[in-house]
């Protein structure tokens, strides 16, 4: 689910900026830019995060500003500079390479331990200073996500009650298909009759029952309204069940399949039809709630 929050935290002259963003995604996947000398940390702040945002793509920056600007927190080692300056300028001079002393210079400030990048001081006061300003920024995160979460529960609803609306308007042609059904085996016996044909009367009857059960789908209709209801009262839960819902949801089609394969009635199946569309409706959000 969608949402950002940022916070932030001023020590000395300096401040710490934590933006969060979070866009649709099922699993958690993490990134986070922050500066060389909060690099160490980077591992606590993802578990952090992690807890406290569950999943989604989720992009963490945390910068860091002192007297208005940027801090590039470094320094540069002259004692390496210089060794390294002079080893190269007497490998090109050995292999008679024409460089000039600005590329050598440029070669030497790129060596890793030419620039030093800086460290934080009292490195657990440090974090949790950092901590408590990333858990203010999910926390703004989260109240987003909440707001989006509440406009798709209704939206959810709403097609819920669409396909209960639906499953209560198969009923009146139910008479007409059994009927239907009826006279198609009649119409088959008559046919056979004529025939002059015999067959065992039990062994009829045992056939018929078991054709008018399999054909009978009064359990798919109550099974498929009590899912309908658990889907509602899962969402209305206040944990994360986004996965759940998802389950809930292939039970739903699972009903709806079976009930358009048993009806063979026209009208019933345009029902079911639409009972797909508004399941559909459902999943392509679902994939995305926490």
């Amino acid at each position: 689910m969608t949402g950002f929050g940022n916070a932030s935290y001023k020590k000395q002259d300096k401040t710490c900026l934590v933006e969060i963003r979070s866009v649709n995604s099922k699993q958690f996947d993490f990134s986070i830019k922050l500066p060389s000398e909060l690099r160490e940390m980077e591992n606590d702040i993802r578990k952090l995060i992690s807890n406290l945002l569950e999943r989604g793509k989720i992009e963490c920056i945390i910068t860091i500003e002192e007297d208005g600007c940027s801090v590039n927190n470094y320094t540069v080692n002259p004692i390496a500079l210089k060794k390294h300056f002079k080893e190269l300028k007497e490998i090109s001079t050995d292999l008679a390479i024409n460089i000039s002393d600005t590329d050598i210079f440029s070669i030497a400030m790129n060596i890793p331990d030419v620039v030093e990048t800086g460290v934080i001081e009292n490195n657990a006061k440090e974090w949790k200073l950092l901590e408590k300003t990333i858990t203010e920024a999910c926390h703004l995160t989260n109240q987003c996500r909440e707001k989006e979460g509440e406009v798709l529960a209704r939206d959810f609803k709403l097609h819920i009650d669409m396909i209960l609306k639906y499953l209560d308007e198969i009923t009146p042609f139910e008479e007409a298909r059994i009927s239907a059904i009826k006279n198609r085996l009649q119409k088959s016996f008559n046919d056979f009759s004529e025939q002059n044909l015999t067959c065992d009367p039990c062994r009829f009857e045992q056939e018929l029952i078991f054709y008018i059960e399999k054909m009978d789908f009064t359990e798919e209709k109550v099974r498929l309204l009590k899912h309908c209801e658990y889907f509602i009262e899962t969402m209305q839960e206040n944990v994360s069940n986004g996965k759940k819902l998802g389950f809930i949801c292939q039970e739903i089609g699972r009903e709806i399949n079976t009930l358009g394969s048993k009806s063979l009635e026209a009208n019933i199946q345009q029902k079911v039809v639409q009972m797909k569309d508004e399941l559909e409706k459902i999943k392509e959000q679902l994939a995305n709630i926490l």
